[in-house]
C-alpha cells in the first residue's frame, strides 16, 4: 500500500483506475478506512481516477499524538493531491470526511470541480459530548465505541440482513487507534462552519439520510440554505448511507459529476 508523508503524519492511499482519466477522491467516516467506499472504488474507477484514503488517525495511516483540527484533515487532502501532481479533482466524503470537504471548498475552491458532502453538517454534535467521548476512548479503548456503532450508523432492517458487512466495519473501527479517533473527536469538537459555508462556490451536492440520527436531514437543509450552488438530495439510510444504499447513493454522485 502507498503511502505519503503530510506533515506529521504518515497517510495510507489507494488509487484505482487510470490516472488519465478526471480525479474522484473519498474520505471515510470517524472509525472507518478507505474500505468502507468499496461499493464507490469499484464502481467509479471505468471512468474516473479514484483515490481512496485513510483519514489520518484511522485505517493505515499513522495516528501522531493529537487533538487534530479540521485544517490538518483538510490539509492532508491537498497535500495527498500535490503528491499525486493532480491539480484539480472531484470529492466525495462522509459524516467526519463531509466536514473536511465543507472546509476543502471554503479553503480551496480552485482544486475541486465538485464537492459532495453526505451524513455531514457545518456543525456536528456537541463539544462538550466530543470531548467525553475523547477521554472515555482514551481511557477504555475503542471497544466500548464499537460495540453501539451499528446502531449509529444503519437502520435495523440493514442491520439483521446484513450482518457480516456491519460486523466488518465494527471489527475495523475496534481495531483502530484509540489516540487517532480521540483526536478526531476533538477536531470534530472545534469543528464549526456554519459561517464560512456561505462563502462557498464550488457545486456542492448534499446527501441526507433520512434515517440518520446523528446528521438529519435538516442539518442537510440547514447547509442547503447557506451554499449558493447546492443541491440536497435524501436517502433512505441511515448514518452510512454509502453502504447501506450503494446503488442509490452511486447514482446520485454519477448525475450530479456528469453536470
Amino acid at each position: 500500500m502507498p503511502t505519503f508523508t503530510s506533515n506529521d503524519a504518515q497517510i495510507n492511499y489507494q488509487t484505482f483506475g487510470d490516472a488519465s482519466k478526471p480525479a474522484l477522491i473519498f474520505s471515510n467516516s470517524l472509525g472507518t478506512n478507505y474500505g468502507m467506499w468499496q461499493k464507490q472504488f469499484n464502481h467509479f474507477k471505468q471512468d474516473y481516477f479514484v483515490i481512496c484514503y485513510d483519514t489520518r488517525g484511522h485505517g493505515a495511516s499513522s495516528a501522531p499524538q493529537g487533538p487534530y483540527t479540521l485544517q490538518q484533515l483538510g490539509q492532508d487532502v491537498v497535500n495527498l493531491l500535490d503528491h499525486l501532481n493532480i491539480n484539480k479533482a472531484s470529492f466525495c466524503g462522509i459524516s467526519m470526511g463531509g466536514l473536511t470537504g465543507q472546509w476543502l471548498a471554503i479553503h480551496y475552491p480552485q482544486r475541486f470541480n465538485h464537492v459532495i458532502v453526505c451524513n455531514t453538517a457545518a456543525k456536528i454534535g456537541q463539544e462538550q459530548a466530543w470531548n467525553e467521548r475523547a477521554a472515555l476512548v482514551r481511557e477504555q479503548g475503542l471497544q466500548p465505541i464499537a460495540s453501539t456503532a451499528a446502531s449509529r450508523w444503519f437502520t435495523e432492517p440493514f442491520i439483521q440482513s446484513n450482518p457480516t458487512v456491519v460486523e466488518n466495519l465494527q471489527n475495523d473501527l475496534e481495531a483502530g487507534s484509540s489516540e487517532g479517533y480521540a483526536s478526531c473527536c476533538e477536531a470534530l469538537a472545534k469543528a464549526d462552519l456554519r459561517e464560512q459555508i456561505k462563502t462557498i462556490s464550488v457545486p456542492v451536492l448534499i446527501i441526507a439520510g433520512q434515517q440518520d440520527p446523528v446528521t438529519t436531514v435538516a442539518d442537510g437543509q440547514s447547509m442547503q440554505d447557506s451554499i449558493a450552488h447546492s443541491q440536497l438530495f435524501e436517502i433512505n439510510a441511515s448514518h452510512i448511507s454509502n453502504v447501506e444504499q450503494p446503488e442509490e447513493f452511486n447514482r446520485l454522485l454519477q448525475s450530479f459529476l456528469s453536470e
